[in-house]
């Protein structure tokens, strides 16, 4: 198992999938020895509204290694097969 991969989670406040697919995503992680990093993709505009503009009507998004896995639900099977690779 390596740690070099990056896994981020976009999300926003108030997001009650946001939450559920955080805490998936550190069960999930946490197994490969990583952290799972978050971006508020409303706060990510101030400086790059692309993140809001692409994703902010699909929130949450998985992004594994910065292009996009998931989207709404967190696909576990998937996930942990391309975090073995």
């Amino acid at each position: 198992m390596s740690a070099t991969h990056s896994v981020t989670l976009l999300t926003r406040a108030g997001c009650g999938m946001c939450t559920v697919a955080l805490t998936q995503l550190r069960e999930i992680c946490a197994d490969f020895g990583l952290e799972p990093a978050t971006v508020d993709v409303d706060e990510a505009a101030a400086t790059d509204p692309t993140l809001r503009a692409e994703f902010g009507d699909r929130l949450p998004v998985v992004l594994l290694d910065g292009r996009e896995h998931s989207y709404f639900d967190v696909d576990e099977s998937r996930l942990r097969a391309d975090l073995s690779r």
